[in-house]
């Protein structure tokens, strides 16, 4: 389904009084389609991100990218040079897990608003610090199905501080499948595994998927991109929202 006819949107998400930007994607043509919210690396919705955005879209989703550092940075995107990771890593020190949660879930409720919208369950995907807040909004009823890649953190801590994001895993209801470099510096494999345990000892229905690459190994515009484990990790992506979304 991969060759379908997308169009493409900025638009605004209401949080309240917070106006979150967001870039839509959306199949062409008549029918509802599952709705699937992409959360950013560090470096904002930029090209990467929107192109991942897209690529959601034309296998038969309604994705939307919203901007998580809203209220940080509006208009925040930056390329992997040190100095967009420092401004980056920066912002990402002034998120709280709660408007996180609150500005994914703002973020459901406008996709529950559009025509083109099957609005009985929704996935998630995200990428570096986007793979952290996925994790955690997972626990919302609405999420379904969560991709979460390499998310850093899980296990030491939460956004804004506070328990780590771990001790949340007995809240998610739906499933969740999490992708791994074994070469990345930034999550050591015992990290991997007290993620992988805790799945299981709340029976939270998962898969961890392990590669032999390091931080980043999806995004084809940083060094760090590993072809081989990008094309596993998509194919287990396209497997987990058509059981968990398009089966509704």
């Amino acid at each position: 389904m991969s060759d379908l006819e997308i169009r493409t949107a900025n638009v605004m998400v209401a949080n309240g009084d917070l106006e979150i930007a967001a870039y839509l994607a959306e199949p062409v043509g008549e029918g509802r389609f599952p709705g699937v919210v992409v959360i950013q690396e560090i470096f904002g919705v930029n090209d990467h991100i929107r192109s991942v955005t897209q690529r959601i879209a034309k296998e038969g989703y309604v994705a939307i990218a919203p901007a998580i550092y809203q209220r940080q940075a509006p208009g925040f995107e930056v390329g992997y040079s040190n100095q967009d990771l420092e401004l980056g890593r920066k912002y990402k020190e002034q998120t709280k897990a709660s408007e996180l949660k609150s500005d994914v879930q703002a973020t459901i409720n406008y996709l529950k608003t559009l025509e083109s919208v099957q609005a009985d369950g929704f996935g998630s995907i995200g990428f570096c610090f986007g793979g952290h807040v996925v994790y955690l909004a997972a626990t919302l009823p609405d999420i379904k199905a969560t991709a979460s890649f390499y998310g850093g953190g899980i296990v030491t801590g939460t956004p804004g501080g506070g328990e780590p994001t771990v001790s949340r895993t007995s809240e998610i209801p739906g499933v969740i499948y999490g992708f791994f470099g074994t070469e990345d510096p930034l999550i050591p494999n015992e990290q991997v595994d007290q993620i992988e345990a805790a799945l299981k000892q709340y029976q939270i229905r998962h898969q961890i998927f392990r590669y032999p690459a390091t931080h980043g190994f999806f995004c084809d515009q940083r060094d760090s991109y590993n072809p081989d484990a990008a094309e596993d990790a998509w194919k287990q992506v396209q497997q987990l929202f058509s059981q968990e979304l398009k089966a509704a």
